[in-house]
Parts: structure tokens; sequence; C-alpha cells
């Protein structure tokens, strides 16, 4: 299954990309799953994605507010810093 992956400001820098396609196995996965296949590339993205981490996401433009969010083939899944106003 593919989706698209979305990196936002500082994870845009840090990780050198601001979108890519990622091929998923599993049939039914969460937003836990796609954040364990990121990390499992090592550095950048263990540690920008790393758990206690800033970084909040949000799955076809709505916000994700857990981890078991389903993931289905063709979503857009955006990872982010939190932003402050001011």
């Amino acid at each position: 299954m593919n989706i698209k992956i979305v990196y936002l400001a500082r994870l845009r820098e840090a990780l050198g990309c601001s979108e890519e396609m990622l091929t998923l196995a599993s049939a039914s996965p969460t937003l836990g799953d796609v954040l364990a296949a990121l990390r499992e590339r090592g550095e950048p993205w263990s540690y920008e994605l790393g758990e206690g981490r800033a970084v909040r996401a949000a799955i076809n433009h709505e916000m994700a507010t857990s981890t078991d969010a389903l993931v289905h083939a063709g979503d857009e899944i955006a990872f982010f810093p939190p932003v402050t106003g001011g």
C-alpha cells in the first residue's frame, strides 16, 4: 500500500525532503506503524520522529489524535512541529 508523507517546517530541513511516497506492507496500518517504519531508517528519522519529540501528524488534512488512527492507501500524512501563535 502506498501513502504520501509530507514533512513541514523544521522536519523538512532536518530530513532533507519535503515529501515522499512510502510503501507499507501491512494491510491495515496505523499512524504508529508509519512512524515505526520511518524510525527504522535510523538517523535523522529516528531522532526527529522519536518518542518524546514535539511532532504532530495530520491524515488527509485532519489532525490525528492517536497513533492508533488507521491509514488507508492513497492517504496523505503530514508531520510537523507544534505551532504557537503570537
